[in-house]
């Protein structure tokens, strides 16, 4: 799994162990991301499964002082498959 800047260039990897996508390893690369970051800086997280990411962090308290900083969304070809509710909050276009 990578996390990559808006230019496509990739800022750190995590060696992915285990078959499906984990939120343990967004969260890892989060809070490295945060790590080399300024404490003002907020960034746009676009995510396959940004709605489930987030209402995980909300509800077990991931990212505690970071998730005020990010705003989530869903790329554009996976919020069409998203219901209708998850597409007006968390596409990239609303």
């Amino acid at each position: 799994m990578a996390l990559l800047c808006h230019h496509d260039c990739v800022i750190h990897l995590a060696n992915m162990t285990s078959a499906g996508e984990k939120q343990h390893y967004a969260l890892a690369l989060i809070k490295s991301l945060f790590s080399h970051l300024p404490d003002d800086f907020h960034i746009g997280l676009l995510y396959d499964i940004g709605c489930q990411l987030e209402q995980s962090c909300r509800k077990w308290g991931y990212l505690g002082p970071f998730l005020p900083r990010i705003s989530f969304a869903i790329s554009v070809f996976h919020a069409f498959g998203h219901q209708w509710a998850c597409q007006l909050i968390y596409h990239p276009w609303k």
